[in-house]
């Protein structure tokens, strides 16, 4: 295999001006992929991941939207067609993370969440797979959440709008691999990363968890390279979770 597995090709991944989403940029830049780099208004924050990419010896551009839009989601999809000249890959990571007892959350918070993290991959993936298709294959990721699959007190919005990936990551795998695309989910646990005051508190790590300490980012990213590379291409419809063992250990 090539040291540079996805040269030539070209990845889009929301939110990836910072934390997760940015450690997938850059790991997917690593092995040649030009990358796209996506945020929702933070140009500066994007700009910098862009230039750690093309320090990485590869092309990237920044484009701004709300994916929860159609019409940004379309228009990002395009510029990223335009930018690069196809569309091989496409990591849908951007999401906003709140805490608050459902009920107190209002309705305008519960879709603030779901339009991001749901249909913002939904709205971002149909824009995307007539592109991929015409590439001739490729992959396609969610970054869902293992805290989901557990249930976590106050934040039923967030637990719903990444429960809500993993159908529709069934549904595409099982639409899509006629045409050589691959599609999972990638459920990180509690990572090491810098999150704002809405998003709330985070659980203590316990020793009941086999590996007893945060993930980090770079730690997911690494699984989403390998679910882009080729010797991925047969891994499809999966939930992956990158947790030290939370959901074994029940912690």
């Amino acid at each position: 295999m090539s040291d540079k597995p996805l040269a030539g090709k070209a990845a889009l991944v929301t939110g990836s001006a910072r934390n997760i989403g940015r450690a997938i940029a850059l790991a997917l830049a690593e092995d040649g992929a030009a990358v796209m780099v996506h945020s929702h208004g933070d140009r500066a924050a994007a700009e910098a991941v862009a230039a750690e990419v093309r320090a990485r010896g590869v092309a990237s551009a920044v484009a701004l939207a709300d994916v929860g839009r159609p019409e940004e989601a379309d228009a990002l999809v395009e510029s990223t067609v335009s930018a690069f000249g196809r569309l091989d890959i496409l990591v849908s990571n951007a999401a906003r993370r709140r805490e608050k007892p459902v009920t107190e959350i209002t309705y305008e918070e519960w879709r603030e969440v779901l339009s991001v993290a749901l249909d913002g991959a939904f709205l971002v993936a149909r824009a995307a797979i007539p592109h991929i298709v015409a590439a001739g294959g490729g992959s396609i990721v969610t970054i869902g959440g293992s805290p989901s699959h557990m249930g976590t007190r106050n934040r039923a919005h967030v637990l719903a709008s990444k429960m809500g990936l993993v159908g529709l990551t069934r549904g595409m795998a099982a639409e899509l691999g006629e045409h050589g695309i691959n599609v999972n989910c990638v459920a990180p646990g509690q990572i090491d990363t810098v999150r704002g005051a809405s998003a709330g508190t985070r659980n203590a790590v316990t020793h009941s968890r086999p590996v007893a300490r945060a993930g980090t980012p770079h730690e997911v990213a690494a699984m989403v390279r390998h679910l882009c590379r080729p010797e991925g291409a047969y891994v499809t419809g999966q939930t992956i979770h990158v947790n030290g063992g939370m959901l074994m250990a029940g912690a």
